[in-house]
């Protein structure tokens, strides 16, 4: 089968490698059919990893997917070959006392698709994946959804441990595909304002059309001034979702008393800096969010009965033997991109 590898930074290759086969009786075979660009395989892709992961070259990056079932195991139940389906990345042992206490996405022995040291992304004509991380799709959920839903289960993830009530209002510091993923399912649950500010203004109107109260363009404008005078008691949660310091201190002059930070954004440094003082006198609240928890299957849903659309998100498309225009596009921000996707 044909592999899109990472052969060096800011590099790739396709190669011809062997075809994945099943070792376990609930493995699944899958014959991929679209792969969406994630910022995460972007950091890969220039830098050569994600703090301690360091790729190991040539490596297939690449975890927003979907396929079709082309071969399963004897005991596997869930789906059977000819079937459309989404793919849960992460992979969770079942075991350990993380997966016993219903917090699979943080298992001691947790390993990813496309992750380095962990296993092979995405980028090829087959993977191999278990049957806990394969979910049926109908024929009229597209397989751009599909592979979409895995950003889209962060953001509903996000939302739901955030959110105290209807009516929220809400800020989004950065509208790239994580962005968008927060406010669809922000708005959906009951947001009555949500705020949003990038640095792409082509993204921005993106929001806009879905929805959002105020879309500021950070380089352009004091989004913080601006925000304030339209809602000056402060906002109740604030997304960041850019993974940039200036974030952090929007956030903080953003909140109101009691408020809640997300940080949802894999910045490209160590450590963040916090405003002491201000962070002590509102008791903000500050929750990381480690990708996705039983989320899935309510975004397959959301996504089913059209409740969340993410047909604007889809701004780019290439071949899979031009993936790496479409790595070279989402790494410069390029043309108002929001997400690329990559055809098989």
């Amino acid at each position: 089968m044909k592999s899109m590898m990472l052969t060096g930074i800011r590099e790739m290759e396709m190669q011809e490698v062997p075809t994945p086969e099943l070792k376990n009786d609930t493995d699944v075979l899958i014959r991929l059919k679209v792969v969406a660009v994630c910022g995460s395989d972007v950091h890969y892709y220039v830098s050569g990893k994600i703090g301690s992961q360091v790729v190991q070259y040539p490596f297939p990056v690449g975890h927003e997917c979907a396929g079709v079932v082309e071969k399963v195991g004897s005991a596997v139940t869930k789906v059977k070959a000819g079937d459309r389906i989404a793919v849960e990345p992460a992979m969770s042992c079942g075991e350990c006392d993380q997966c016993k206490a219903g917090r699979p996405h943080t298992c001691r022995k947790l390993t990813f698709l496309g992750c380095p040291g962990q296993a092979d992304g995405s980028m090829s004509d087959f993977i191999v994946m278990p049957e806990h991380s394969c979910f049926p799709v109908p024929d009229t959920m597209s397989f751009d959804e599909a592979a979409i839903s895995e950003p889209l289960a962060i953001g509903v993830y996000a939302v739901n441990r955030s959110i105290p009530m209807k009516g929220a209002h809400v800020g989004i510091l950065g509208f790239g595909p994580i962005g968008m993923s927060v406010q669809l399912p922000a708005m959906v649950k009951g947001a009555e304002k949500v705020y949003v500010s990038d640095k792409i203004d082509e993204r921005l109107q993106i929001a806009r059309n879905a929805g959002a109260t105020y879309a500021g363009n950070v380089e352009t404008t004091d989004i913080v001034k601006d925000i304030k005078k339209l809602h000056p008691e402060g906002l109740d949660v604030v997304f960041e979702c850019c993974g940039q310091k200036e974030a952090i201190d929007q956030a903080f002059e953003l909140l109101k008393p009691g408020g809640v930070l997300m940080l949802i954004g894999i910045p490209e440094f160590d450590r963040w800096s916090l405003p002491v003082d201000k962070g002590r006198h509102k008791e903000v609240t500050i929750i990381n969010v480690r990708r996705q928890n039983g989320a899935l299957e309510e975004t397959l849903q959301m996504l089913e009965d059209g409740t969340a659309d993410v047909s604007k998100m889809v701004t780019h498309r290439f071949s899979f033997e031009e993936s790496q225009k479409a790595f070279d596009l989402v790494a410069s921000y390029g043309d108002g991109v929001m997400k690329a996707m990559i055809d098989f």
